[in-house]
Parts: structure tokens; C-alpha cells; sequence
């Protein structure tokens, strides 16, 4: 026999969040502590519809701990789509973890859970999750960004900004001209966050640190926790502005380019800038570009 869906309002309490059910979605209610993530904390609480929601499963965690995740549909959440799984584990909204001794307690919202989801697994055409509210801003390294809702704009800062930004001069970009957004995290080489164009007068610079129309990030600026949920809402602002709107790579380098910033990587890896991982993982992935 099928199970009943958990009564209206029943809570799961774990560490970081508490899940709360309702006949047709899940209230994620994040907590404000020190040691909750950032980036759980700037988020406060998300209603997930069910139709959002893939899948669910229940695994072992680390020291003792079960893990219950809902698994995003594609395309349902502007927040995950931005991420494009860069997102650290610790840091994934989708996952409760709990103390073991809890593990049947949390099977059993698990099933009930997975009894309530359709069969459907096609990405959704549209997004189901509401983007994080607006206005919303933060500080790149060479310039602020700030999103209204109906533009973005950057200001930049002498202290960091290129001579081409400064050329270009403060940037304002009405969402109904854009045509995705990329965003690179923080916490890796080369992060940033670019607007992508519908129909650029000329092609968009390879380098995020001479495109007026993206900022970089560096140490201390652009947190994950303020630079992401920027980047979930223009890029849901986007969607709604036009059917072609999406989340695409950034536009190839040519051969000479990439040498470059290969010996570049060289130099940071030789001063102790860049850890060896980094530098093999980064310098694989500007190879690949070829």
C-alpha cells in the first residue's frame, strides 16, 4: 500500500536546515548560526514544488550522519543552473543531514517523498523555484555589481578594474538585452561573473578581467554567498525576458591567447600563488580549449 503523505506542517530538523512538507512542496527553512554555511544563511528559506524535485535519496554521510537529498529537476531552480555544479558539497540547498540515529525517520519522509513525485524527468521549461528577491549587489574586485531587476550594472574601481573597463567606462545592462549569464566561482582560478549578450556590436573579450560586461572575482570579493544568488536572479530575469535566454560557456580563446595565460599560470604556480592541483587542473582546462 502506498504511503499517506506526511500530515500539513510536519518538520525534519538536521543540521544547518529543517524541511517542512506540505501537500505540494517542501519549505527549506535554513538556519543563522556561525556555523551554518553562508550561502545558507543568504538564502534564509526556499519553497521547492514537487514538480522540481527529480528525485530523493537517503545516504550515508560523514561522522555518523545520514544525508536526505532532493534532486533538482533541470531547468526547475535558477540557483542551480547558475552553480552548474560548482557548488561545494557542504554548500548544496538540496541536502539535509542528520544524525544517524534519525536514518528511519528519515526514510520514511524519503518514501513519502517519492510517492508524490511524477514520473516526468524532462527538464522543466520553465523555472519552478523562485530566484532570490531583489535588489541585490556585491563587490567584485574591479568593480560593484548591482540588479534592480530590470538591469545590471557595474561600477568599476580604480584600485582593480583594466585600462579597457576603465575605457569603457560604468556599464548599465537591461536584462531584455542579455541573453544568459556565466558565473565562475569564487573559490577556483579565474572566477567570475559575465552577462551574455543577445546581439554584442562585437564579440565579447576571452577574458573576463578586459570585458566590460563581466567582473572578476579574487580574495574576498565576490563570495559565493552574494555573487550566486546575483547570478541565479539575472539569470531568471533573463529567462523570463525571452525564450532564447540561457546559461552558456564563455566564448572561446584562440591558441595565442590561452599560451598566454598558461605562462601567466606558470608564474603564479612558480610563486607559490597557485597550488599544483590548481595549476594541472587549470592549465588542462585552457588546453582543452584548443
Amino acid at each position: 500500500m502506498p504511503h499517506t503523505m506526511a500530515r500539513m506542517g510536519d518538520v525534519l530538523a538536521g543540521f544547518h536546515a529543517a524541511w517542512e512538507f506540505e501537500s505540494d512542496s517542501v519549505l527549506i527553512r535554513f538556519e543563522r548560526g556561525i556555523r551554518t554555511p553562508k550561502l545558507f544563511q543568504a538564502l534564509g528559506e526556499r519553497r521547492v514544488p514537487l514538480e522540481a524535485i527529480a528525485a530523493v535519496t537517503l545516504t550515508p554521510g560523514k561522522r555518523g550522519t545520514v544525508v536526505l537529498r532532493a534532486v533538482p529537476r533541470a531547468g526547475a531552480d535558477p540557483l542551480m543552473e547558475a552553480a552548474a555544479g560548482q557548488l561545494k558539497e557542504g554548500c548544496d540547498p538540496y541536502r539535509l543531514v542528520l544524525p544517524a540515529d534519525r536514518e528511519t525517520l528519515a526514510e520514511y519522509y524519503a518514501d513519502e517523498l517519492r510517492d508524490r513525485l511524477t514520473t516526468d524527468d524532462e527538464p522543466a521549461e520553465r523555472y519552478l523555484v523562485d530566484p532570490p528577491a531583489g535588489p541585490l549587489h556585491f563587490k567584485a574586485y574591479d568593480g560593484k555589481a548591482s540588479f534592480d531587476g530590470r538591469a545590471v550594472s557595474f561600477r568599476w574601481f580604480w584600485t582593480g578594474a583594466s585600462s579597457a573597463k576603465w575605457k569603457a567606462g560604468d556599464q548599465s545592462f537591461p536584462v531584455a538585452d542579455l541573453s544568459g549569464v556565466e558565473w565562475r566561482s569564487p573559490e577556483v582560478f579565474e572566477g567570475h561573473l559575465r552577462l551574455l549578450r543577445r546581439a554584442p556590436a562585437a564579440a565579447q573579450p576571452a577574458q573576463a578581467d578586459q570585458d566590460p560586461a563581466a567582473v572578476v572575482f579574487g580574495l574576498g570579493y565576490g563570495p559565493v554567498h552574494e555573487s550566486l544568488p546575483f547570478a541565479a536572479a539575472v539569470l531568471a530575469a533573463v529567462r523570463s525576458a525571452g525564450p532564447t535566454a540561457v546559461a552558456a560557456p564563455a566564448p572561446r580563446r584562440d591558441p595565442a591567447d590561452i599560451a598566454d595565460r598558461i605562462r601567466h599560470l606558470g608564474e603564479l604556480h612558480e610563486a607559490g600563488l597557485v597550488t599544483d592541483e590548481e595549476f594541472s587542473s587549470k592549465k588542462a582546462e585552457l588546453l582543452a580549449e584548443l
